[in-house]
């Protein structure tokens, strides 16, 4: 099964280059997530675009597959990418900067996908835990009660990209899902979990 990266944007609210190659604890932001969904038993897919020139330069070092979407916007390059793709079964959709993702949760996504019977699964953090910039978001939801926000990781069905597809909201209580880099206070946050949660 495929996981699609969604790598596209400018980051030119951190104006730091591709935001995808932004370095955390010496490695691109984005190898966390393509090493986590790999080792997790999926095969990454980053879509990139005329934003992110340099992001396809490091898929063709790594040997990671890749797409070049139009920058169009998010949802405008997902449809794209998955339609060019020609996925015709389910696939995971992720954002390229939730750095502290673990393959552990990548299963616990993916298993609770499995037993949920719907075509697509939608994955939701509680709004307290949103530090970032993300806690300004408009868009909420009430998941169980409790007051969420977008965790941006989600499965879809491909053949089924142009619809509104039947899901399920699985809310997670999982601080790591909660750190979405868009400032350098992210960034910063996101190293000191990478390193307290690895050996660097």
């Amino acid at each position: 099964m495929r996981a699609l990266i969604m790598a596209g944007g400018a980051g030119s609210r951190l104006n730091l280059g591709e935001k995808p190659l932004i370095p955390l604890c010496g490695r691109p932001m984005i190898e966390y997530i393509t090493d986590a969904f790999m080792a997790a038993g999926f095969e990454p897919v980053v879509a990139a675009s005329m934003k992110t020139p340099m992001t396809m330069n490091w898929c063709r070092v790594r040997g990671i597959a890749f797409c070049k979407a139009e920058g169009k916007g998010y949802v405008e390059d997902m449809v794209e990418s998955v339609l060019g793709l020609e996925e015709q079964g389910s696939l995971f959709i992720c954002v390229s900067d939730i750095p502290c993702i673990t393959p552990d949760i990548i299963r616990f996504i993916f298993a609770s996908y499995q037993s949920c019977g719907k075509d697509a699964l939608s994955t939701w953090i509680p709004a307290k835990l949103v530090k970032s910039c993300r806690g300004g978001m408009p868009y909420r939801e009430t998941i169980d009660g409790i007051e969420a926000c977008p965790a941006g990781i989600n499965i879809l069905r491909g053949d089924r990209i142009g619809e509104v597809q039947n899901e399920c909201s699985l809310l997670l209580d999982e601080p790591r899902l909660a750190v979405n880099v868009n400032t350098p206070s992210d960034l910063a946050h996101a190293e000191n979990i990478l390193r307290m949660h690895t050996s660097l």
